[in-house]
Formats: C-alpha cells, structure tokens, sequence
C-alpha cells in the first residue's frame, strides 16, 4: 500500500500506514463475508473518494479496484470526491440519508460526485453478515447457534440499559433545571452573606479589644 505523508514526521507517517493497513484488512475480510458487497461498490468501482478527518488533520483517499478496498494517507487534492469533517460526523454517515442532512447543518463539506460518497456509506450501511454460519466453522452448528443467541440477547440488553441510562440523565438533567435557584434569590443569599461576614468581623473586632483591655 502506498502512502503519500512527506508533511508528517517519519514515526506519525508509520504509525498512520500501520493503522490504515489494518482498517483495510478489515474492511477487505468483512468483503469475503459479505458476498453481496463487493456487488454493491460495483458502481462506484476506481472512483477516488478522498476523506479530510478536520480533528485528525489527516486526509485518506478511499477506492475500490473490482476485488478489493484500499486506503491511502495522503496530501494530495485529486479525487472524484471529496467528504471534509470531524471523526464524529464521519462515523454517523453510516447512514447514507445524512450526508445532505450533514451538509446542511455545515458539520460536513462535499466536493466533487455525490454518488461516489453515497455510494460507499450505502455499500456499507447494507452489510449482512450470516454470523451464525461464520461461527458453525469453529464451534459447530449447535454451539454456533447458541453462542450467537447469547450475544444477541447481550447486545439488546446493553442498548436497553443504554437507553434507560440516557433517559435518566435528561431526567435528572430537567429536574436540576427546575430546582435552580431564581437569579434573585441567589442575589440575596449573596447580600446576606456578606451581611453575615460584616457582623463576624464587628464581632472579631470587639473580642480583640476585650482581650487588650484585660
């Protein structure tokens, strides 16, 4: 895989090429268990979708040959397509229907063919992985079957536990917001401390005295 990265020093240049080699032996494994992917990019097949992450200052250029997905760090301009935003935005474009929504907002900035962009979120947005099958390889089928179920049931309920847990923090969030103190009745517990710390020193002053007049 080559790498364009002459502006990066030569330990951020190795650390970048090392981590998008693994993404892309990733993303290539996920093509051979996805029979229906590769079919899905054929659309958009060499088209060069260049990929600016703002937070990381990195730019990746992203195409598909026919048979497989690379990726490239890179300084250079020329693509089909360019998509500019931060990692987070970035990872919500699972859902194709949010790039315009994105744009919109100004949290994202395309450049060049929609389709191309489009294409690769809707690629991958569709991905259906017979996981059971996957693990019937290693486990057998029985223990296969069983396993997936287990963690069917965990991820259901960690997204539940993850809902509720969003649900009580806007509610103790809306809670906090109606037992606020009203800016005017912070503005008298202020005048009455200072009330108070007046009297305390008077008071300081007096024992002082008292105690030179012994």
């Amino acid at each position: 895989m080559a790498a364009d990265s002459n502006q990066l020093p030569l330990s951020d240049a190795m650390l970048t090429n090392a981590f998008l080699s693994l993404i892309e032996r990733i993303i290539n494994h996920i093509l051979q268990l996805d029979e229906q992917l590769a079919s899905r990019l054929n659309n958009i097949e060499d088209k060069r979708l260049l990929i600016e992450i703002r937070d990381w200052q990195q730019l990746i250029l992203c195409h598909f040959s026919g048979q497989k997905i690379h990726l490239y760090a890179t300084d250079e301009q020329d693509a089909d397509c360019l998509i500019s935003a931060n990692i987070d935005t970035l990872l919500s474009l699972k859902n194709p229907a949010m790039l315009t929504q994105l744009i919109r907002q100004e949290q994202l900035d395309l450049h060049g063919d929609l389709n191309v962009a489009q294409g690769f979120s809707r690629a991958f947005s569709e991905i259906n992985i017979d996981w059971p099958e996957q693990l019937s390889r290693y486990l057998g089928d029985a223990a296969a079957q069983q396993c997936w179920q287990t963690l069917s049931t965990l991820l259901t309920r960690g997204n539940d536990n993850k809902k509720k847990l969003e649900s009580t923090l806007t509610s103790l969030c809306q809670d906090e917001l109606a037992v606020s103190i009203h800016p005017l009745e912070l503005a008298q517990f202020k005048q009455q401390n200072r009330d108070l710390k007046g009297r305390v020193s008077q008071l300081e002053l007096r024992i002082n005295a008292l105690l030179k007049s012994q």
